[in-house]
Order: C-alpha cells, then sequence, then structure tokens
C-alpha cells in the first residue's frame, strides 16, 4: 500500500515537471488485487503526497477517507475491460489535446518507438469529463490498444505498471508534437 501511494506521488510530480498536465487537470492509478489507488478529487499533482490518495474497490466502493478523483469511473472501466493492466495515466498535455481536436479515427504514428510501444493511437469522441460515458468510450477504445486520445481532454495510457503507462503517455504527446510540427 505505501509502495502504490509513494509510487502515484513520484510519477505525479513528475507528470507536472514535463509539462503533461497542469493545475488539477490528470490523475494516475496503480491497481493492487482488488483495489485501486488514485489521486483525490481536488489535489494538485505537482502537490501530490500519499494522504492524497484514494483508495476505491474495483467496483467504486471509497475505502479511504479522501474522495476518488472525478475521473474513478474512466478507471475502473479500464481496468474492468483489461485485466493485464495495472496501472494508468491519464494526463493533459497540450499537444496530445490540439491533436485530439484536428484529428478524427487515430493519431499518426510516426517514429519505430511509437509503433514499438503504442502500436496505434485512437482517438476517443468527446463525452464529459467524470462520466460513464466517458469511460464507456474509453474502455472501448482502449481494447485494442495501450493508450487513447480523448477529443479535447488528454491521454489515457496503460500499463503493467505507473513507470510503463507514464512512459507511454508521454509517448503519445511525443507522438502527437511530432505529427502536430510535420504538418504542412
Amino acid at each position: 500500500m505505501r509502495t502504490a501511494k509513494a509510487q502515484l506521488v513520484k510519477y505525479s510530480r513528475k507528470a507536472h515537471e514535463r509539462g503533461l498536465t497542469a493545475a488539477f487537470g490528470g490523475n494516475l492509478s496503480i491497481r493492487v488485487g482488488d483495489l485501486v489507488f488514485i489521486k483525490a478529487t481536488g489535489s494538485v499533482m505537482d502537490e501530490m503526497t500519499p494522504e492524497q490518495v484514494a483508495v476505491v474497490t474495483l467496483n467504486g466502493r471509497q475505502v479511504s477517507g479522501v474522495r476518488p478523483s472525478s475521473e474513478y469511473r474512466l478507471h475502473l472501466a479500464v481496468y474492468r475491460e483489461r485485466s493485464d493492466v495495472k496501472a494508468i495515466a491519464h494526463l493533459h498535455p497540450p499537444y496530445s489535446i490540439v491533436a485530439s481536436t484536428l484529428l478524427t479515427g487515430e493519431l499518426p504514428i510516426l517514429t519505430p518507438e511509437a509503433e514499438l510501444y503504442l502500436g496505434r493511437i485512437p482517438i476517443a469522441p468527446f463525452k464529459p469529463a467524470g462520466t460513464e460515458e466517458l469511460a464507456e468510450v474509453v474502455a472501448e477504445k482502449i481494447r485494442e490498444a495501450n493508450a487513447v486520445l480523448m477529443e479535447r481532454h488528454g491521454i489515457v495510457a496503460v500499463g503493467k505498471s505507473l513507470r510503463e503507462a507514464f512512459y507511454k503517455a508521454e509517448l503519445v504527446e511525443e507522438s502527437a508534437k511530432l505529427w502536430y510540427l510535420s504538418r504542412k
């Protein structure tokens, strides 16, 4: 439990430092058995502490004294859809958000690294943040992908560890930036 919280603090701060999210945006989670550790609602990623990590069950019951992020439904839907996923990075990086407004279908893969680690990056249509509708559309898109762009919202990337999910999210942002800069 302490390790999961420490990892969430470490990668939350790293996400903010690298410009992958700002202000109250974004959240990370780790699945440990039937429990999900996730950023608490109202927490700011660059100021995260272990006390700002909420814990919920896979069916959404709050276990901790702090409320989970409003996006907990999205995280739970992905974990239910993909039993191989042990961590999720949901971030709001600028190039990914811009690309999601200019493209439909998928973000083009431009580098061998992105092809190797991501394969494809589908774009989920806009649904309001924190809703079951958003959770459902992302869970459907992530079924056969390791990352999804959400129109006008950000990224969801998955992994067998938080480290893996975080670096996949960073790779999505690099891919979006390269695509954007390569446009003529």
